[in-house]
């Protein structure tokens, strides 16, 4: 890969813009939203649209295999340490741009129809605005640190949107729960950060790699910072053990859950990841915890899907799913194909969520699918576009998840045959689920009331473009990576290869899969996930089964809808003991120590002031007699100073 630092260029502009555009937008909306209006709707979608032509300018700009490095500031020097504000443009950031942009504009322009009514319509794109800036600012740094601001700002704004709509409390505690739980992730990242300064006196990714090269394979420095960094990628993208907030997320508006799962926030500890492929590549034991992490998030994920009935929920745990089989795809080292699968997952997840948010405007804010059912019929091009998503996630050719899933699916096959059979079975777990959640919806009549009934409606034009948008890119992504047994170029991972290529030469090199193995591989991949989908079927359309309500059910189902009493665990193992210390805290240090001592010093004060009260008595003859006593002391002061100085 060749590597230039440019001040100018026909790419200096466009690549500032990126950020620029969005940050404009937010501080436009930001001053003057409420006097503009709904316009601060199309204000913050026009930024978005024109910082994706600015990404599309450096996709057909960029020569192939180059990396520029854009240079804005000598940030600071700290002894030997300098950190410059840059950022590196190569086939790795333009491909996350064109994800972030391209489907934060689409979101955008979906949000000015369902926020239409909504009071806070100006404050909301304001910060949709603000969440894609940063977002944009941690895939575009040269450095972790830059990262870090963006992964940090990303935080904020996933905390802000969450509890967009503040007066519900449960939403606060969701937005607060999602944030916090994201500081423990961001501490593991911190740590690494100063393992790296540490060691490699440098947070450049260059130079971090260079300096991770020259202590080995499994060198203990290595090891112990891609866990660190692995931890904080666990919190944002919602890997066991720190999962639990990105359901609750779902307080959020609808758009907002879209923007999280399908272009923003969760997507960014798979790039960091993979933009430290090289470092982890020269740590196997790394790789190995985050294979059986992701294994595990992605089985234990699709097992609780199963039985959710909020169809928010349903796609929330697919969304932990899915990043658990690209955190499994990056633990086999597999990187071009986790980042493949984010690339694929982006376009049919927003699809999904943006189409939930479409049946929920429909039905006046109803997230229960077993008060839903028979709405293919009344809002025919949400039905479709969202079938085209359902597909799309199960694995069905030529659809997009299709090619990326098989792919992952065929490196673990490869890889380790456990490691296949515990990713299959999952995949056929989403299959399942995921249809359920399509019959239970637009299948069969309707199970609401009549009032609800009465005004169900399909979307305006502005919610279901970007619906088509969607369906259509849904359909025909998969096809930049083909795999070997249809074509001999993979057109995503050529486009890539100069980003991965040197720790390809580090990993061990896999054998090349026959084409009847392949065939055979995607033939059951296809077959497992026909079977589920005839399953969802029979059960809920043939049969017209409705999911039962919470207090009927019973043994390992009520487990499973109860998501395996994880919240309630960690409510008791973690929350209520620091709540306990926190009781102890204000009594100890807060009514015995700070609050003695201050209620001490009003009490001095106030004898004090009770006493010296007395002397105004307003008696002229005691005021003289006092003056005359003070004239006293003072001449007696101004004796016995004088005697002083003269040594007397």
């Amino acid at each position: 890969m060749t590597e230039t630092i440019i001040q100018s260029s026909n790419l200096f502009l466009p690549t500032i813009l990126i950020p620029l555009l969005p940050l404009i937008g937010f501080i436009i909306n930001g001053l003057f939203g409420k006097k503009l209006g709904h316009a601060s709707g199309w204000i913050a979608t026009l930024v978005m649209f024109a910082s994706l032509a600015c990404s599309m300018f450096l996709f057909f700009n960029l020569p192939s295999g180059t990396t520029e490095t854009v240079t804005l500031s000598n940030w600071f020097y700290f002894n030997d340490i300098f950190i410059p504000f840059a950022f590196l443009i190569d086939p790795l950031t333009i491909t996350m741009l064109l994800v972030v942009t391209g489907i934060g504009s689409l979101i955008h322009l979906y949000s000015i129809g369902y926020m239409h009514h909504d009071e806070g319509f100006a404050r909301f794109f304001t910060y949709l605005n603000l969440f894609v800036f940063f977002m944009l600012l941690l895939v575009m740094g040269n450095n972790y640190l830059i990262m870090f601001i963006g992964w940090e700002g990303v935080g904020l704004c996933s905390y802000l949107l969450i509890g967009f709509w503040f007066k519900n409390q449960a939403y606060n505690d969701a937005a607060k729960k999602a944030f916090i739980m994201n500081r423990i992730g961001d501490l593991g990242f911190l740590l690494g950060m100063f393992m790296m300064l540490y060691h490699f006196k440098s947070l450049n990714y260059d130079k971090v790699a260079i300096g991770a090269m020259s202590l080995g394979v499994n060198h203990i420095t290595v090891v112990g910072i891609t866990l660190f960094l692995f931890i904080g990628a666990m919190g944002k993208s919602a890997q066991l053990p720190l999962y639990t907030w990105l359901p609750d997320a779902m307080a959020g508006p609808t758009p907002v859950s879209a923007l999280i799962h399908a272009a923003t926030m969760v997507t960014a500890g798979i790039y960091m990841i993979a933009r430290s492929n090289i470092i982890y590549s020269l740590a196997p034991h790394t790789l190995d915890v985050i294979l059986i992490i992701g294994t595990a998030t992605s089985l234990f994920a699709a097992i609780i899907g199963l039985l959710q009935n909020d169809i928010k929920k349903v796609l929330a745990y697919s969304t932990v799913s899915q990043l658990g089989l690209m955190f499994a795809a990056l633990g086999m080292g597999a990187f071009e194909s986790g980042m493949f699968h984010v690339v694929t997952h982006a376009f049919f997840k927003a699809l999904l969520f943006l189409g939930a948010g479409s049946v929920i405007h429909a039905l006046g804010g109803e997230q229960d699918m077993r008060r839903m059912g028979g709405l293919g019929k009344y809002i025919k091009i949400t039905f479709l576009t969202f079938l085209i998503g359902t597909i799309a996630i199960s694995g069905i050719p030529p659809f997009a998840g299709f090619f990326s899933k098989d792919e992952i699916l065929a490196s673990a096959f490869e890889h380790n045959k456990v490691i296949w059979g515990l990713l299959s079975f999952s995949s056929m777990l989403t299959a399942f689920y995921m249809f359920r959640l399509l019959y239970l919806t637009f299948s069969n009549s309707f199970r609401g009331t009549e009032e609800v009934k009465h005004h169900i409606h399909e979307s305006p034009t502005v919610m279901t473009l970007p619906l088509i948008i969607l369906a259509a890119c849904s359909t025909v992504v998969g096809f930049i990576g083909l795999p070997p047994v249809l074509s001999h170029s993979h057109n995503f991972k050529n486009y890539l290869s100069s980003v991965f290529a040197q720790s390809k030469t580090i990993l061990p090199a896999g054998h090349q899969m026959s084409h009847s193995m392949e065939w055979i591989l995607i033939a059951t991949a296809v077959g497992l996930a026909i079977v589920s989908i005839a399953f969802a079927y029979f059960k809920y359309v043939k049969q017209k089964q409705t999911p039962l309500e919470d207090e009927q059910l019973k043994g390992i189902s009520k487990v499973i809808s109860n998501k395996f009493y994880v919240d309630e665990i960690y409510n008791a193992v973690f929350v209520k003991p620091i709540m306990l210390l926190s009781d102890l805290f204000l009594v100890i240090i807060d009514k015995l120590v700070i609050d003695l001592l201050v209620h001490g010093v009003a009490f001095v004060t106030a004898q004090f002031g009770r006493g010296l009260r007395l002397l105004q008595t307003g008696h002229v003859g005691f005021y003289m007699f006092a003056m005359v006593i003070s004239m006293i002391i003072l001449l007696a002061l101004q004796i016995f100073n004088i005697f002083n100085f003269l040594h007397i």
